[in-house]
């Protein structure tokens, strides 16, 4: 077939369509902090969010870019270099992003939550009583723990930590030892709470106080007999990619322990300062961490905005956050069900959050305890604190089953909690292996093994988020349970690949990468195209969280000059561009952002009218489809094919919380007054009782 007949796809233009589609998403996710249809604590929350997005862009992404800067050729000028360019791109979109986000913060979202009498007090707003007990806080609770070090060529600079809130303090007078240098430098522990609730003289009101402000306020404590005469909040933001050579090394875990400390210690790549702050001041901190002008990032408000999502945790005030819930359960997995019983007669097909957890994690609970279960295999990537999900895998190793888990050490910033979950589980008697050099292990599976009259019978589940129960009531996922025996044995096919040695096994159902995945992806999105063009019915959908992989971006290009109508849900990153003249014109890319993060993966294509249709762990991402173990699942049952097709069709239908991609790659909502909510519409129907996805 051919080529596209224009799409920049160099290696060049995907790099700066991805890093700037990175900030046009959270562009999106501001947004809804700024719709009145969002309740106000939530609308809160997004601004966090947003600036959690950000840090991990500066620690990643713009650390990178840096990397790229300084190694450009000297006679090329590092200023004029690709990555200096988009450097700059960046610095401008994320300066207005962020401005606009500390506007929204301080003109909408407080004077609003204040409205409510939820309100964070400056300290010129506290009463006498308040600033009686902020002054015996700050005596008892965050004296003790804090160290000011003053700048003298016996204490020079400090080492201050990624991300961490610090003071510089200007100061007049000589100190007991006659040092006058006149700079301080205070680094707030991470022990101290950053946002205070506070007593209020109002019953109905609720007041809270930032760390920084009790700080401020008793600042003068710190410096017995000197003078303060400025006090400034500054956050340093490092690159926090951590780079060990796995063919080099003879322990992996050992050597990620080695390299964890140093995350926090990075080279600098952003510099945020409270507005207000003096020139000569922030000069000074920009030259003392190696920073230009171009790295600054003056902010109206709280260095840290994420911090403010502790505000949202404890304020109570039920009507401004979201409605609770309670997840359904397919009619066939009710109390007095014998899951088991049920997935030997059928699969289970589960929605989360709208649908429950609870059935995967009673499977694992279960296999822990049952007598006749012998062995369990699971990958573990993103689990969170206090699993229940560990503690089963820990009860069924102390129990003598044979436990492997395959525990992928690198996702990132879960590091020190997957090295210490890996102990554990070590120290429990369970076989731990770290996946396979070179390759991160994403793929989220489970299978267990258990003899039944005589003969062993598997079970597995195939999910396309991680096994994080806290994040299955916040993300959309897949989750399928099945005792089906073909995938079963792909499964363990896929466990004897990561954990011992040998050849690429043919696999009957799954697919899987860095092997058959992409190729197979190609082919289905090929085999479209030639169904378009002998005037036969195609169609491909998609959805799922970042698409930049050039090779399916090519075939997606080819199936839409040939005809095929292809229908995109990518929440964040996407550098393809639909409505190309002639070359894209069939390709509609949608980007849902609402209460749940959208993290499923689902391809569906219509293959002659077999409608294939499959869950996947992977995006279309290069690293997904080639330096990563990944798999996709077919969905075999026509009842749950059918209900996979009409969830894609209804996200596709959503003009509430959608938003349509332009050729130029930026972001329009869908409709400025819909009434079709997809999240919505399946919470109801699920909780009413109407929803089944078995």
């Amino acid at each position: 077939m051919n080529q596209p007949k224009i799409a920049d796809l160099s290696a060049k233009q995907l790099f700066v369509n991805r890093e700037l589609s990175f900030l046009e998403f959270n562009r999106r996710v501001k947004a809804q902090a700024r719709d009145a249809r969002v309740p106000l604590l939530e609308r809160l929350r997004f601004l966090t969010i947003v600036s959690s997005n950000l840090d991990e862009f500066f620690e990643v992404r713009v650390g990178l870019l840096k990397q790229r800067i300084a190694l450009a050729l000297p006679h090329q000028g590092a200023d004029s270099t690709p990555a200096a360019v988009l450097h700059g791109q960046i610095r401008e979109m994320v300066r207005s992003l962020v401005n606009n986000q500390y506007k929204l913060l301080n003109e909408t979202v407080l004077p609003a939550l204040e409205e409510h009498g939820v309100r964070l007090l400056r300290r010129s707003r506290w009463t006498a009583a308040q600033k009686a007990w902020i002054a015996n806080y700050f005596t008892e609770q965050a004296l003790p723990v804090l160290t000011p070090v003053g700048l003298d060529p016996a204490h020079p600079f400090p080492v201050v930590q990624n991300k961490g809130l610090n003071f510089l303090i200007t100061l007049e007078g000589e100190d007991a030892f006659e040092r006058d240098s006149g700079i301080a430098i205070l680094q707030v522990p991470r022990c101290l709470p950053r946002v205070i609730r506070l007593p209020s003289e109002n019953i109905d009101d609720q007041d809270f106080t930032l760390i920084s402000s009790v700080i401020h306020a008793n600042i003068n404590a710190l410096f017995p007999g000197m003078k303060v005469t400025g006090c400034y909040q500054f956050r340093l933001t490092r690159d926090s990619n951590m780079w060990v050579d796995e063919e080099e090394i003879d322990d992996l875990l050992d050597a990620l322990k080695g390299e964890l400390h140093g995350r926090n210690y990075g080279s600098s790549t952003r510099l945020e300062v409270a507005s207000g702050t003096p020139d000569h001041v922030i000069d000074f901190l920009l030259s003392h961490h190696g920073l230009g002008p171009e790295d600054l990032y003056l902010v109206n408000g709280p260095v840290n905005l994420h911090r403010l999502d502790a505000l949202v945790n404890q304020a109570q005030v039920d009507e401004l956050k979201h409605p609770r819930f309670t997840p359904g359960l397919p009619h066939n997995l009710g109390p007095k069900q014998d899951l088991l019983a049920t997935l030997r007669a059928q699969d289970v097909l589960l929605y989360h959050p709208y649908q429950s957890y609870n059935p995967v994690v009673d499977l694992l609970w279960r296999a822990s305890t049952d007598p006749k279960v012998l062995a369990i295999k699971m990958t573990l990537y993103r689990v969170g604190g206090g699993s229940r999900i560990v503690e089963a895998l820990l009860q069924a190793a102390r129990a003598g089953k044979d436990v492997t888990v395959v525990v992928e050490l690198r996702a990132r910033f879960d590091e020190a909690e997957n090295i210490s979950l890996a102990t554990r589980l070590a120290e429990a008697g369970a076989n731990v292996v770290y996946g396979v050099v070179g390759f991160k292990c994403h793929a989220k599976t489970m299978l267990v093994v258990r003899r039944e009259g005589g003969a062993l019978r598997r079970y597995v589940h195939v999910g396309t988020g991680n096994y994080h129960i806290k994040n299955a009531r916040l993300y959309t996922d897949y989750s399928l349970l099945s005792a089906n025996p073909e995938l079963c044995e792909d499964v363990h096919g896929l466990f004897m690949e990561l954990t011992g040695l040998g050849k690429v096994r043919e696999m009957s159902r799954l697919l899987h990468s860095p092997f058959t995945l992409r190729e197979q992806l190609v082919k289905l999105i090929d085999d479209e195209a030639r169904a378009a063009q002998a005037g036969k019915p195609a169609w491909i959908q998609a959805k799922m969280n970042s698409l930049s992989e050039p090779t399916v971006i090519k075939a997606l290009y080819r199936a839409s000059q040939a005809g095929v109508r292809i229908d995109l849900i990518v929440r964040g990153i996407c550098c393809l561009r639909p409505g190309m003249l002639g070359v894209s014109d069939n390709i509609q890319v949608r980007s849902v952002v609402g209460r749940f993060l959208e993290h499923d993966r689902v391809y569906a294509f219509h293959a002659g009218g077999k409608d294939r249709v499959y869950i996947a762990s992977a995006d279309w991402m290069d690293r997904n489809l080639w330096r990563r173990i990944e798999i996709a699942c077919p969905i075999r049952s026509p009842v749950l094919k059918a209900r996979l097709l009409e969830n894609l069709s209804l996200f596709l239908k959503d003009d509430a919380w959608a938003w349509g991609m332009d050729q130029n790659g930026e972001y329009a909502r869908v409709s400025e007054k819909g009434t079709v909510s997809a999240q919505q519409t399946l919470l109801l129907a699920n909780q009413s009782g109407g929803l089944s996805l078995s």
